[in-house]
């Protein structure tokens, strides 16, 4: 199961986003910043044959929009946080398959139109709601991953140069914060499961070469509920995989964690 913000998806598909969705083998793959209503998806990319889809965009044209892709079709799927502020931004899908919950979610950047950490309270406020949800999932027994684009680098190794980002949305305080809250409510970080290490990052900026000289940050993240750990087998960053600025991340579980 993978997560992936595609920066726009009918851009990355001319760069090869179908073959990835079949190389990588994937059961369920949840795609972030769409920028695109399912209406105007070419229909190869909207339902590609032995996949099930759903896309949920926001009501401002080319902006924000998650979509989901699912070798089974979930028994249910929730798109809305019961909050038309975040609602109309399309930033989430919450689909049950069995006993497994995957919330794709694409959590707002803090930066602002004029940069200035203007969206910074709007973005914690998402996190805290999107928390209150799955948080409800968690008690009712189910299996929760939270995976998609956290816009949030919860450590200082999850970015390749933390002290000049520290007024930085992404990097700041109250978002690694809030980010920590997760972790210590129980919510497993499942790539540091695996990898204790530096140097491994999910988004790389577009100028000056960032990413061939891997100067980059992890803001993409999968979590997992405390009762997944028995069925988690790996955790993956696709930085191989290009197509956007991002790359996927993603997490190997047992076959049987639907039952």
């Amino acid at each position: 199961m993978a997560a992936w913000n595609v920066n726009g998806l009918r851009a990355c598909a001319k760069r090869g986003f179908l073959d990835v969705l079949e190389r990588e083998r994937l059961d369920i793959l949840g795609v972030q910043e769409v920028r695109a209503t399912a209406e105007q998806l070419p229909p190869e990319v909207r339902e590609p044959a032995k996949w099930h889809t759903a896309f949920v965009a926001a009501r401002r044209a080319g902006y924000s929009g998650v979509g989901l892709y699912a070798r089974r079709p979930p028994d249910a799927i929730l798109d809305s946080l019961g909050s038309p502020r975040f609602d109309r931004e399309g930033r989430v899908q919450i689909a049950r398959f069995g006993r497994l919950v995957v919330a794709n979610a694409y959590f707002p950047n803090g930066n602002g139109k004029a940069r200035d950490n203007s969206r910074v309270p709007f973005k914690l406020a998402f996190y805290r709601r999107l928390f209150e949800v799955v948080q409800r999932q968690r008690r009712g027994g189910l299996r929760v991953l939270v995976m998609g684009d956290f816009n949030t680098a919860h450590t200082e190794i999850d970015l390749a140069r933390p002290k000049d980002n520290r007024k930085t949305s992404g990097f700041l305080p109250e978002e690694r914060a809030e980010f920590s809250r997760w972790v210590d409510a129980g919510w497993i970080d499942t790539f540091r499961e695996f990898e204790a290490g530096g140097g491994h990052y999910s988004w790389w900026t577009q100028r000056g070469g960032a990413r061939e000289r891997n100067v980059g940050w992890r803001i993409d993240y999968v979590l997992a509920s405390p009762n997944l750990r028995p069925f988690l087998r790996g955790a993956f960053i696709r930085r191989e995989i290009l197509g956007s600025d991002h790359c996927p991340v993603g997490v190997d579980l047992e076959a049987d964690v639907f039952g």
